[in-house]
């Protein structure tokens, strides 16, 4: 099948590579054409493991095409993937202005009978607007489908090539074969693919999004009421993940999600809701919640210092989970700005994120390029995103390197009464 990718985001990247890795010939359109060159060379301008050896891989054998020419790429295809930015407009929503113009390019493009989908997170109603986009610039037939993704960043290739579930929102029987022949082989272990409605379908990505959001925020707020009573929030997940109503997945308390997905997808359901006349009061609450956590380490130090004026911290972990470079909403950015703003010195370590972090801190913090180049004479050290590298360290040689060792351990990676009887004074989120 010929396939045209609008977008080479994280989402446009993996979606266009693992189709090309089935079989399909995708050529992948941006308009960044530094981007494209980088791409055209094997280059890959995010972190995302085994992504560059999957690239490589296919343009090598001639099934993934880079370019800046989206006519050329969308008038030879069978589905046009449309997977531009929804950046968050003012009043939280949407902003829909890429997805649009991409739709009416696609449209004027167009030479034969097309399935084009909407790929990128959008909020109820968006397809409707994509085919009258369409329609104002063509009379050739197509359909719109929306197909959200659930790509988790550091496993979103076995996430594509593995999914637990597909869901696509189509409203013609010809647009539903065309979806179900592309999607095939990766379904073949009877993973569900889950036909809708376009706007079911819009909703339903929303909808995991806020919910797994809504998870973590509950955790977080368990974490801080065991503060306050002498409980260890460790044993309260474990009892209640057990209960297979409730399970274990994303009940993991630590200082709040971040990243290109919850954040913005949490305010634009609720702004949907706010256009029909409905308050989610709930999930403004798991906004709420969400930002108290991303100042709570800073607020820890604070009370055992005093002051933070002249001190200098360590930081273990900049992107906002482990295995990706992205830092987007990543909690670091809180906790870092908390500290400067205070008066400290900062030097971070990430395993992989340093390029970004200097996009977000420029010279105002000193990068390490090791883990325990950043414990240096420190007054304490965060650990602010669990990194592998992290969980197991040389406790012993830590002290050796720090001024005070102590341990701000935003994501519970370390044991409290082990870290105390190695002479740390650490501090967790909701441990005793």
């Amino acid at each position: 099948m010929r396939i045209a990718i609008i977008g080479t985001g994280y989402v446009g990247l993996v979606a266009g590579t693992c189709f090309a890795d089935s079989g399909n010939d995708v050529t992948c359109v941006d308009i960044d054409e530094r981007k494209i060159r980088m791409l055209q060379a094997g280059e890959v301008p995010i972190y995302e493991p085994g992504l560059e050896e999957l690239i490589k891989k296919n343009v090598r054998e001639k099934r993934l095409f880079f370019t800046r020419d989206l006519a050329e790429a969308v008038a030879p295809a069978q589905v046009v993937f449309i997977a531009v930015g929804t950046p968050e407009g003012e009043s939280g929503d949407a902003d829909l202005q890429y997805v649009l113009a991409a739709a009416e390019q696609v449209g004027k493009a167009m030479k034969q009978y097309t399935v084009v989908v909407d790929k990128s997170t959008v909020p109820v109603g968006t397809a409707d607007k994509v085919r009258d986009a369409i329609r104002k610039v063509t009379s050739i037939e197509f359909d719109v489908v929306s197909n959200p993704e659930f790509l988790k960043e550091g496993a979103a290739l076995d996430d594509f090539l593995k999914p637990d579930r597909v869901v696509i929102g189509v409203d013609s029987e010809r647009g539903r074969k065309v979806m179900g022949e592309l999607y095939a082989p990766f379904v073949r272990t009877e993973n569900p693919i889950i036909y809708m409605d376009t706007r079911s379908a819009e909703l339903t990505k929303y909808a995991a999004n806020a919910m797994l959001a809504t998870r973590i925020s509950f955790m977080n707020d368990i974490s801080a009421l065991c503060e306050k009573v002498g409980a260890d929030v460790d044993f309260v997940r474990k009892g209640l993940g057990s209960d297979k109503r409730i399970g274990y997945p994303f009940l993991f308390p630590g200082v709040g999600y971040g990243g290109s997905c919850f954040p913005k997808d949490v305010k634009a359901l609720v702004a949907t809701a706010r256009d029909y006349g409905l308050e989610l009061d709930l999930l403004r609450a798991v906004e709420r919640t969400n930002e108290r956590q991303k100042k709570l380490l800073v607020n820890k130090a604070v009370k055992h210092y005093g002051t933070l004026e002249g001190k200098k911290f360590g930081v273990w972990g900049l992107a906002f989970k482990p295995k990706t470079d992205d830092m987007r909403e990543a909690p670091s950015i809180e906790v870092i700005e908390g500290l400067i703003g205070k008066g400290a010195q900062v030097v971070a370590h990430d395993p992989v994120s340093a390029h970004t972090a200097k996009r977000v801190f420029g010279d105002r913090i000193r990068y390490a390029t090791v883990p325990y180049e950043a414990l240096e004479g420190v007054d304490g050290l965060f650990v602010v995103t669990e990194w592998n590298e992290f969980r197991h360290p040389d406790f012993e040689r830590m002290k050796g390197l720090m001024k005070s060792p102590v341990v701000f351990d935003g994501r519970n990676v370390y044991d409290p009464v082990r870290m105390r009887e190695l002479g740390f004074t650490y501090y967790g989120i909701g441990r005793r």
